[in-house]
């Protein structure tokens, strides 16, 4: 049984190694092989595969991918985590030719862990901002 002071020292190692340092390795010790994404992004699957597959293709669209978590929270190995994202776009991401601009946007997500490992996940990102940013999308406001 994971405690909940546990289950946060997981979800902050995904978040501050394995996202934003790209340990994969580390990646494949953190996620249960049956871990399911509840809310997948565009392009991707909802298992271990195609989260790896996000994380990757984050780091490679922003090379400085970096993650700040503000705070986090456990109940019961649920862990919810507000976080704000910063990188600078060098590689394609979402269908977005690199633009070597800046971008920040706010991310809360839940991730269930079980035994030290993480198997389910849900998340909403501002990707709407992070498009705004991107020059990818306008909005008349």
């Amino acid at each position: 049984m994971t405690t909940d002071a546990e289950a946060i020292a997981v979800v902050r190692r995904n978040t501050e190694d394995v996202q934003g340092k790209g340990e994969w390795k580390l990646f494949d010790e953190l996620f249960a092989d049956d871990f399911v994404d509840h809310t997948p992004q565009p392009g991707t699957t909802a298992d271990k595969p195609g989260v790896l597959f996000l994380y990757q293709a984050l780091r490679e669209g922003f090379p400085d991918f970096t993650p700040d978590i503000k705070w986090q929270i456990a109940k019961d190995g649920l862990v919810t985590t507000f976080k704000i994202y910063r990188g600078t776009q060098t590689g394609p991401i979402l269908g977005v030719a690199p633009t070597g601009r800046a971008v920040e946007f706010e991310t809360v997500d839940v991730m269930k862990v079980v035994d030290g490992k993480i198997t389910d996940h849900w998340g909403v990102g501002n990707l709407l901002k992070m498009l705004v940013q991107l020059g990818a999308v306008t909005l008349d406001v």
